[in-house]
């Protein structure tokens, strides 16, 4: 038997075979790659929205620091002071 009749064979009895028998693993493999395709968008998405809240916050306090910096007043050091953490002295852990 030359080649040309195992490929006739192939294509009369093993084609319909694999066909009939890899469509239901065919079928898991493309709802396992949509699976994980959706996965990594809701990550994607998320990602984006601590971005986005990241750069609010941030731009925020640049706002903050132009207005301080660009206050010629006698103000200046009293905001830079509010913007400061408050910090506990020994006095305060009494109370």
């Amino acid at each position: 038997m030359d080649i040309t009749g195992i490929f006739a064979i192939f294509c009369l009895f093993g084609l319909p075979v694999l066909l009939i028998f890899g469509r239901p693993f065919f079928k898991q493999w493309v709802q396992l790659k949509e699976q994980q395709l959706e996965a990594e968008s809701r990550l994607a998405a998320e990602k984006a929205a601590q971005y986005a809240a990241s750069n609010r916050d941030l731009e925020a306090r640049v706002r903050v620091l132009e207005q301080i910096v660009t206050d010629r007043g006698i103000e200046t050091a009293a905001q830079i002071e509010a913007l400061r953490a408050p910090r506990l002295t020994v006095g305060d852990r009494n109370s």
